[in-house]
C-alpha cells in the first residue's frame, strides 16, 4: 500500500496509539502533520517521520477548542498542502464512578473526543470533498460498544457518540469520495491508558480473558488504520473495525 503525496493529520499524534499510527503512515508514504496538545511531543514524533524520509509538521492544538482547530489547520495548510487523510486519535481517559461524576468531568470527555473529532473533521473536510478523495478515521473504543464496565459512562458515551458521527461523515461524504470509519480499539498499552487509574490487576484479568492472551499494542491499531486510509479500501465506508484481542467472542 502506498500513500505517497498524500497528507495526512494525526490527532493525539505526541504518544501512543496517535503516534503509531503517523509512523506507520509515513512508512507507507504519507507526509504528516502531527498534533497534539504537547508541541514538545508533537516535534519529537514529526522528528521520527521525517526520518522516515517524510515531511511533517508539528502542531499544538486543543481539540477541543474551535480557535485552536481552526489555527491548527491554517499551520498544516502552510506547511503541507491540503489534507487527503484525518485520523482522530486524540483523547482523555479517567475512572469516575457515575454516582459521584461531575458535570466538569462529564463535559471534558465529551468535549476532547466527541466535540474535537468533529471540530477537526470540519477543519480538514473541504480538502477532502474538493480533492474527491479522502479517508477519515475517527478512534472510538470498545468501550463505546459495550458501555466498558464501571467508572467509565463519560468516557463509553464519548466513545459512542463518535461511532454515530462516524456513520453519519459516511452517509454525507461518501459521494464526494471520502470514506469515513471508526476504530474501537480493546485494551491498548499506552500511556494514557497506563495513567488513568485503574488497579494493574484490571488488566491482568482482562487479558486472561481475551483469546489472544495478551494486551494490545499501539502499532496493532496503526495496522487497521493503514489498512482504512489505502487505496484498498474505498468500498469500506461506515464501518467499526474493532480490534481487541477477540474481546467480542
Amino acid at each position: 500500500m502506498t500513500l505517497q503525496g498524500k497528507v495526512a493529520v494525526v490527532t493525539g499524534g505526541g504518544s501512543g496509539i496517535g503516534r503509531a499510527i503517523a509512523l506507520r503512515l509515513a512508512r507507507d508514504g504519507a507526509e504528516v502533520a502531527v498534533l497534539d496538545l504537547r508541541d514538545d511531543a508533537a516535534e519529537r514524533v514529526a522528528d521520527e517521520v521525517r526520518a522516515c524520509g517524510r515531511r511533517a509538521a508539528a502542531v499544538a492544538v486543543d481539540v477541543a477548542d474551535a480557535a485552536s482547530v481552526a489555527a491548527a489547520a491554517d499551520r498544516v495548510h502552510a506547511a503541507l498542502g491540503g489534507a487527503a487523510i484525518v485520523v482522530n486519535s486524540a483523547g482523555i481517559a479517567g475512572f469516575e464512578p457515575f454516582a459521584a461524576m461531575s458535570e466538569a468531568s462529564f463535559d471534558r470527555m465529551i468535549a476532547v473526543h466527541l466535540k474535537g473529532t468533529f471540530l477537526v473533521c470540519r477543519a480538514f473536510v473541504a480538502d477532502l470533498t474538493s480533492a474527491r478523495w479522502g479517508r477519515i478515521v475517527n478512534v472510538s473504543s470498545a468501550a463505546g460498544l459495550t458501555g466498558g464496565g464501571p467508572g467509565l459512562a463519560h468516557y463509553s458515551a464519548a466513545k459512542a457518540g463518535i461511532v454515530g458521527f462516524t456513520k453519519a461523515l459516511a452517509l454525507e461524504l461518501g459521494p464526494s469520495g471520502v470514506t469515513a470509519n471508526a476504530i474501537a480499539p480493546g485494551l491498548i498499552d499506552t500511556p494514557l491508558i497506563r495513567g488513568a487509574g485503574a488497579p494493574p490487576s484490571l488488566y491482568d484479568e482482562i487479558v486472561k480473558r481475551l483469546p489472544a492472551r495478551r494486551i494490545g499494542q499501539p502499532e496493532d491499531i496503526a495496522a487497521a488504520c493503514a489498512y482504512l486510509v489505502s487505496p484498498e479500501a474505498s468500498f469500506v465506508t461506515g464501518q467499526v473495525l474493532s480490534p481487541n484481542g477477540g474481546g467480542n467472542t
